[in-house]
């Protein structure tokens, strides 16, 4: 995209309650990805040290996560894999367009975090919203990950005491309630109460060995599969028209790494919107292969019914699929204190904003309201996973807001940016890129709608 002779409006700046751009962009600064302080890059030292390569592996981590283990039943409420794969494709053109448009905005804009790009482009209302849009995405998250553990130990613990699933378990040890409980208390909530998180990038690291190891079980298994592993029924088309749109929220949970995106442009030695529109496009061709493999292959092992988490679909004795859920318990347990953080850096944002009072200010205080948010969040991210079982439910939401990190926000960033250019004539590629931001809003907006429609009509129906 051209850069426009003017300068993207800045009008946020002068929203009273705060003077420092900069200090929220300290603040909000995602914890995965390392960049140069914007005092640096003013005096031109700005140049980061991740190179194309490095930045490519960094955004295939950032899109791969848990969420792999929905993509089965995403295939199955799309009717197959036909329409599984080709509703991927389609929306993978717009999900690199997102990656591409909030490179440019944040290139033209200053801003090296994706609130702060929504911020200086779109301004206050559309900023608050984003930053609100982000509390609630990685709170829903967080309950997702608690769910998940609690799903993959039941199968553990069935394992390990060697009774009957369908019967359920007699012993108060191995109640579901119980062991997401101490598993939280134990591990997640002291991994979430310190201010950085950056001790966690090895255990990270690992959870992606784990997140591969996943997805490679799952196509082994369909390749040689187990005798007694029958898939009831397989649907080669949707049962409506309306039923591919049913896989919309899994997909763009699967591929949303857009928040964190930005700060990736801005770590690169080459920090060029060309160049990142190849790093993104074979970041999300990886991506698109890992999980089609795993939604293709889980669907075809099962078929129609396969669960919402498929690896609750396997036996519980089955070793090789044990350690992928040893491996997927590792995953949210390094993960969850890392979108607690992001949630939690936003609220921080917010609350300072509102007072007035600067970081350096609010030292003492800082502390206490750190302990209390990150304790009401962590007990009530832990009372909704235990009386939610159902991983489709939450996914279901909080795919509805992913699609707007990926459409609707870097869409307006994008009409935005256009219409604050200074041009004499627009040409006919200005016109193109305004209509392909409304058109960004509208799929955007259309996908949150739906879902989120969709979602509420399930769960009263229930």
């Amino acid at each position: 995209m051209a850069q426009g002779t003017g300068s993207i409006n800045s009008d946020y700046k002068d929203w009273e309650w705060s003077d420092d751009a900069g200090e929220r962009a300290r603040l909000l600064q995602s914890p995965s990805v390392e960049t140069v302080p914007k005092s640096a890059e003013s005096q031109g030292n700005g140049l980061g040290a991740t190179s194309a390569l490095g930045a490519v592996f960094i955004v295939v981590n950032a899109a791969l996560g848990a969420g792999l283990l929905n993509f089965p039943a995403a295939f199955s409420m799309a009717g197959g894999v036909a329409a599984g794969v080709t509703l991927q494709m389609c929306m993978l053109i717009f999900i690199i367009g997102g990656l591409v448009i909030l490179a440019y905005c944040s290139q033209a804009s200053n801003e090296r975090t994706y609130q702060e790009v929504v911020w200086a482009v779109c301004g206050k209302v559309p900023g608050v919203l984003c930053e609100v849009a982000i509390a609630v995405y990685t709170f829903g998250t967080c309950i997702a990950f608690l769910i998940i553990i609690g799903d993959q130990e039941d199968k553990i613990i069935a394992a390990l005491v060697k009774e009957p699933e369908e019967a359920g378990s007699s012993r108060w040890y191995t109640d579901r309630k119980f062991t997401i409980s101490i598993t939280a208390f134990l591990l997640i909530l002291p991994l979430s109460i310190p201010k950085e998180i950056g001790f966690q990038k090895y255990a990270s690291s690992l959870s992606v060995i784990g997140t591969w190891y996943v997805t490679a079980v799952i196509i082994i298994k369909y390749i040689w599969p187990d005798k007694e592993l029958v898939p009831v029924e397989i649907p080669t088309s949707p049962s409506t028209w309306t039923a591919v749109f049913n896989a919309m929220p899994t997909i763009c949970f699967g591929f949303q790494c857009h928040m964190s995106s930005v700060p990736v442009f801005n770590s690169m030695k080459q920090p060029e919107v060309k160049t990142w529109g190849a790093v993104v496009t074979v970041a999300m061709v990886i991506a698109l292969f890992v999980y089609t493999g795993t939604g293709v292959c889980g669907f075809l092992t099962f078929g129609a019914g396969v669960d919402q988490d498929v690896l609750m679909s396997y036996p519980s004795n089955d070793i090789p699929v044990a350690l992928a859920r040893a491996f997927i318990i590792l995953c949210v347990l390094t993960s969850y204190p890392i979108l607690h953080f992001c949630g939690r850096a936003v609220l921080e944002g917010l609350w300072l904003r509102y007072t007035g009072v600067t970081v350096e200010e609010d030292v003492v205080r800082e502390r206490r309201r750190r302990l209390l948010q990150t304790i009401s969040w962590f007990l009530l991210t832990l009372l909704l996973a235990l009386f939610i079982p159902d991983i489709g439910k939450v996914i279901s939401v909080i795919g509805g807001l992913a699609a707007c990190f990926i459409f609707v926000f870097p869409g307006l960033c994008l009409i935005q940016a256009k219409l604050s250019e200074i041009q004499e004539t627009r040409a006919i590629s200005w016109w193109a890129q305004v209509s392909y931001g409304v058109f960004m809003v509208t799929l955007g907006a259309f996908i949150f709608g739906q879902t989120t429609a969709n979602a509420i009509f399930l769960d009263l129906t229930a």
